[in-house]
């Protein structure tokens, strides 16, 4: 990859990782949101947990530079998820008056990951090449 590219790609890394590792601290901590959220879609506190402890996969994998690509992927999979809850479940857009934020950043990840995935497809493993 070269320089301009390979910097393109650890920038959007370290956005998305940087978004998913602060929100951990809601989750981890049973943050009064984190709790609405999860009980509103019928997931707490195991969704709350599990989907914390994949995020802290997907941001040690994004900053691990080898293995980012899966961390990318990782990160779109579960955005993708909160994008999903977002949008068709009673949790709508905005969340406890929070003006979309949450969302927003769903969608940053998201579209770091997908950037990523992208800038670095020479890297994929031959199962996400087809």
């Amino acid at each position: 990859m070269k320089t301009p590219a390979r910097l393109a790609s650890w920038l959007l890394q370290l956005i998305a990782a940087a978004i998913l590792l602060q929100t951990l601290y809601f989750k981890f901590t049973a943050a009064s949101e984190s709790v609405y959220i999860f009980r509103t879609l019928g997931l707490e506190p195991v969704g709350r947990l599990g989907s914390g402890v994949t995020e802290l996969i997907a941001a040690a994998l994004l900053l691990s530079g080898r293995w980012s690509v899966y961390g990318a992927a990782l990160a779109l999979l579960v955005m993708l998820g909160a994008l999903t809850a977002h949008l068709f479940t009673p949790l709508g857009i905005e969340v406890q008056g929070d003006g979309g934020l949450l969302f927003g950043l769903a969608i940053t990840v998201a579209v770091c990951s997908l950037c990523v995935l992208w800038l670095r497809r020479q890297q994929w493993p031959p199962v996400m090449r087809r």
